[in-house]
């Protein structure tokens, strides 16, 4: 078979000026072939695991107690009974906070309203003080530090101050509810709450602080509040527990920092499942495995360095912001963004780019499917000359969407499509800054992780589509569930499918050049007539109709067998049976007649999660009848009263 035409191929000074070039030399290797060097590369890093997770620890140059007769790897009976690196200690703020000349650390803006500059002194001032704060109230390690706040500096800088300590730091976006919050925060049961008076979403202020007050009435572990000036609300909480200003409550700073070491395995962070079938899961990762896991991505998979603006559209609640958070330990800029990534008409974040010569460029699959069909051109409006990557990630990025990228932002910026979770608080899929960029793929599997797609018997297949497994335990797999003391939750969330063999969820092929392609969630497949069908295929050919604004399909239940349904929101006008046509025509040509929807409704919304992906689970139960268990997963929960009517309704005569 003909290898597809790349869309970019890196050049040699790219190449031999890269992280990942320099840790193949670090390793004596050849590099005379780049692409076969980096190949050769991943088979080594998933059969000698303790070798090369020992050197990539040396050349990510991680700060802590490394012994040199730390065996790296213990493994157990389980999968996730292994332990790495059991003899190592660190402090995960300190790899974060090591001394570096006194320039910029952050830039923020929130929208169009407000823009900060942080320098690393400042920033180590900021957090000396937090972390002395912190002290002086009883923080100990493992106590659980909670935050609702948008993606300010100062997110960074509680986070910081409370994981020098030892605790563990967790974080919601403000736009959650209070019984989405409950769910999340309740479980975890917090010391110290830091809050904002609010956020700016599309040029709006949003106050928040009676939200803030009804939630910690209903949280007693809460004995401290600190409350981040954001939008300028004069409100005084009334809450029985102490309640700062966050100036207040840092007072006087300085650039000392105290840094005590704790185990590889110590707690870190607190993330939480979606949560749309049931209270979202409380995944504990540890600190070492988390930098170990993040330097390993932004240095030799992004190739980072500290002459780098690096930017990711997130919030606080998405795994994103804990990713984009570790740059700092490579000595880049961070570039924060709270706010509508479509204000300005869908030009504020190209704006920010151009402005603060962002390098790398991080955001989600539907932004830049949105942005396409906006007729936004950021090639033709702004002046890019500073950026070099993109990243892309949060569903699949179609083909058509890396045509976009190269032909309206630039030509030249090397296109990661990168993919993994929340599970894991990495990627499973990854860029490669020695590769070529191919229409559709994720450029390789991530170093380390022995990454292989199973039939439903358990078989390795390639070249076809099958679920995404990882066969060998690796740093950054959770070190638990939140209140599973026996296991059993992360037992069932991850090694039922496959015995002792991680199962992640997502429905993939494995391409001959050792690339990805990711056609969606395994639980959201689609099965009519027994043919397994990913929906990201449908999805692909919906997206090219510029008619139609967005779309979500799901398999509805019906005598005996499963039937697809398209459900469309159009971006103006109502369905007509020459649009369904049209739908129906692409989908067949391009895709098979397995793929074409048996009905296709027009619908007023799409329900979407709050990290921005779309929900399929929560449509198939709304059409079925069937009670979603945790509306306030998603953002829009009452889009889906159209599906439930629809349900009764449309589709019951269909």
């Amino acid at each position: 078979m003909t290898a597809p035409k790349s869309l970019w191929l890196p050049s040699s000074e790219r190449i031999v000026e890269s992280h990942l070039y320099s840790f193949l030399k670090h390793l004596g290797r050849d590099t005379s072939d780049p692409v076969q060097a980096a190949g050769l590369l991943y088979e080594w890093s998933i059969r000698e695991p303790r070798d090369f997770w020992r050197e990539c620890l040396s050349f990510c140059n991680l700060l802590g107690n490394f012994p040199a007769d730390d065996p790296i790897l213990l493994e157990g009976a389980r999968f996730q009974d292994a332990k790495w690196f059991p003899q190592s200690s660190l402090n995960f703020a300190e790899n974060l906070l090591a001394p570096r000349e006194n320039r910029d650390a952050i830039v923020f803006w929130g929208e169009d309203q407000i823009k900060r500059h942080l320098s690393h002194q400042e920033l180590r001032e900021m957090v000396s003080g937090c972390q002395r704060a912190l002290s002086d109230r009883g923080v100990i390690p493992g106590d659980r530090i909670a935050a609702v706040l948008p993606n300010l500096p100062e997110s960074i800088v509680a986070m910081l101050a409370a994981t020098s300590l030892g605790a563990v730091w967790t974080s919601c976006s403000p736009d959650f509810g209070v019984p989405g919050l409950l769910d999340r925060l309740s479980q975890v049961e917090p010391k110290v709450l830091f809050c904002c008076d609010g956020y700016y979403y599309k040029g709006n202020p949003l106050p928040i602080l009676e939200k803030i007050e009804e939630l910690v009435k209903q949280i007693p572990s809460v004995r401290h509040v600190v409350v981040c000036p954001y939008i300028g609300i004069d409100k005084k909480l009334n809450l029985s527990c102490e309640v700062q200003d966050f100036e207040e409550f840092t007072g006087k700073r300085e650039v000392k920092i105290s840094f005590q070491k704790f185990p590889f395995s110590h707690p870190l962070y607190i993330l939480y499942s979606s949560g749309t079938t049931g209270k979202p899961k409380c995944i504990v990762h540890s600190a070492g495995g988390t930098l170990l896991e993040h330097k390993k991505e932004l240095l030799l998979h992004t190739d980072v360095k500290p002459s780098d603006t690096l930017f990711y559209h997130t919030t606080c609640g998405w795994m994103m912001w804990n990713w984009l958070v570790s740059g700092l330990s490579t000595g880049a800029k961070l570039a924060l963004y709270d706010g509508a990534p479509f204000h300005l008409d869908g030009r504020i974040l190209f704006k920010y780019a151009e402005e603060e010569k962002i390098s790398i460029f991080g955001t989600s699959a539907k932004f830049l499917s949105a942005l396409e069909k906006s007729e936004v051109r950021p090639r033709e409006e702004f002046q890019l000359n500073s950026l070099r990557t993109v990243l892309s990630t949060g569903s699949p990025l179609s083909p058509e969407s890396f045509d976009f990228v190269y032909r309206d932002i630039k030509s030249d910026v090397c296109l990661s499509s990168i993919a993994g979770g929340t599970d894991i608080v990495g990627c499973f899929g990854l860029g490669n800054p020695l590769l070529p960029v191919y229409r559709g793929e994720l450029q390789c599997r991530s170093l380390g992780y022995d990454v292989q797609t199973f039939d439903d018997t358990g078989e390795a297949v390639t070249e076809t589509q099958g679920e995404l497994v990882c066969a060998k335990p690796f740093p950054s797999m959770p070190v638990g569930f939140w209140n599973d003391s026996d296991g059993a939750r992360y037992q069932g969330a991850y090694f039922e499918r496959f015995p002792n063999i991680w199962h992640h969820g997502d429905f993939v092929t494995l391409t001959e050049r050792g690339g990805l392609i990711f056609h969606g969630r395994s639980d959201s497949t689609l099965n009519p007539g027994g043919i397994r069908i990913g929906t990201s295929e449908i999805y692909r050919q919906v997206e090219q109709i510029h008619s139609v604004e967005e779309s979500v399909v799901v398999g509805q239940e019906w005598e005996d067998d499963v039937r697809v349904v398209l459900f469309v929101k159009l971006r103006q006008g109502h369905l007509t049976d020459e649009l369904k046509s049209e739908i129906c025509t692409r989908i067949r040509n391009n895709t098979s007649p397995f793929h074409v929807p048996k009905v296709i409704l027009q619908v007023e919304d799409i329900p979407r999660t709050r990290s921005g992906k779309i929900s399929e689970i929560a449509v198939r139960e709304a059409i079925h009848g069937r009670p979603l268990k945790n509306t306030e997963a998603l953002v829009n929960p009452e889009s889906l009263e159209e599906y439930r009517k629809l349900s009764s309704l449309t589709l019951a005569r269909r």
